[in-house]
């Protein structure tokens, strides 16, 4: 019996069992088979994955090995993969053309830890690879710069009235703290706020970017609408703690987000449990299960539990960050778990393209 004559599409219709677990579609209808090249009995398949954080990598590879040697005629099977960051930012071309997603970091009250979670996931996403900026949109307590500690490269004014913003860790970042006395105050209306929010993204000289994460204000105020105004958000990641009270306040702010029409990429827990470094024992000290709960209450995902722990607290006032001062700590692979959970939350947006809308429930 003559063996059949292998072909791109035979190859491309055995790919199509191949479910990516996380997008929940098969890899040719998801547009990640870039191209199948046939030399005799062998298939040289190059894909694209979604974002640098992409931990199945080896997985991926060999169930496409697998499914393409099930096309008639095939033998031996080679498989690339690239990365290509979707475009979830589509609707700011003219404002940030070099940015492909804005990741708005928010939460309900102040003290529960946005700053960190935002400065360590632009880090963690920034060590897979990704090209990651860093706004600090807290214009009334701007504490990134003190997070992130002597940056290696100043702000500066770059030609064409472009400002070229602070270098930490290799991540460009701009804050009003960079431009005001460290105790110093701002006393600014609505109006102001608006206007640095818009410099800060149209003059900032930000280069090519994968995700730019913005550190909102906590709370639900003209920052949060400022930023929705200027600039089509990918989505906005909710930071809480697990007690009640702080979960009151990140209801209203998921209400106006979803009055905004910003997605909810996820919700992350701060300062969940507390671990004895002694005897291991886990004790809740602010209650337990409260951002699981927020998280089904509107149907998101639960992005990470970050425990306590004082080198996060020494992290952020010593201006080394978990991530980068301790990176094998049990809160640097939360951070990271995090990053890589919040990457494939912008993938899946992307990819499935729902209204901004239907991807929120208003919480009572």
């Amino acid at each position: 019996m003559a063996t059949k004559t292998p072909s791109v599409e035979s190859v491309r219709s055995a790919l199509k069992e191949v479910i990516e677990p996380v997008l929940e579609r098969d890899i040719v209808s998801l547009g990640m088979v870039k191209k199948i090249d046939i030399d005799r009995d062998a298939a040289f398949v190059t894909l694209e994955i979604p974002t640098p954080v992409y931990r199945d990598r080896t997985g991926l590879e060999e169930r496409t090995r697998v499914a393409a040697l099930k096309a008639p005629g095939i033998t031996d099977v080679r498989v690339l993969l690239n990365v290509n960051v979707p475009m979830g930012n589509r609707g700011a071309a003219t404002r940030l053309p070099s940015v492909r997603n804005v990741i708005a970091v928010a939460a309900g009250k102040g003290g529960v830890g946005k700053s960190t979670v935002a400065t360590n996931l632009a880090l963690a996403l920034r060590e897979h690879g990704a090209r990651v900026g860093l706004l600090d949109a807290d214009i009334y307590g701007p504490s990134v710069p003190t997070m992130l500690g002597e940056p290696e490269q100043q702000p500066a004014t770059h030609p064409g009235n472009k400002i070229g913003p602070a270098i930490h860790f290799g991540i460009p970042v701009i804050s009003v703290g960079f431009f005001t006395e460290r105790e110093g105050a701002v006393v600014w209306r609505g109006p102001m706020v608006h206007k640095l929010l818009q410099q800060f993204l149209e003059d900032v000289d930000w280069g090519e970017l994968d995700y730019l994460i913005v550190d909102l204000p906590p709370g639900t105020g003209d920052a949060q609408l400022s930023l929705a105004q200027l600039i089509p958000l990918t989505g906005a990641i909710i930071v809480t703690t697990p007690q009640e009270v702080a979960l009151i306040d990140v209801r209203r702010a998921v209400n106006m987000f979803n009055k905004l029409e910003v997605p909810i990429l996820g919700v992350v827990e701060n300062m969940s449990h507390y671990t004895c470094p002694a005897c291991g024992h886990h004790d809740n000290i602010f209650a337990s299960g409260g951002g699981k709960q927020l998280a089904a209450e509107i149907g998101v995902p639960l992005l990470g539990q970050v425990p306590i722990d004082n080198r996060v607290s020494y992290g952020g006032e010593s201006g080394v960050p978990v991530v980068e001062g301790a990176p094998n700590s049990e809160q640097a692979r939360v951070f990271t778990e995090i990053a890589a959970q919040a990457a494939f939350a912008v993938s899946k947006a992307s990819a499935t393209g729902p209204k901004r809308s239907s991807l929120l429930r208003t919480v009572t």
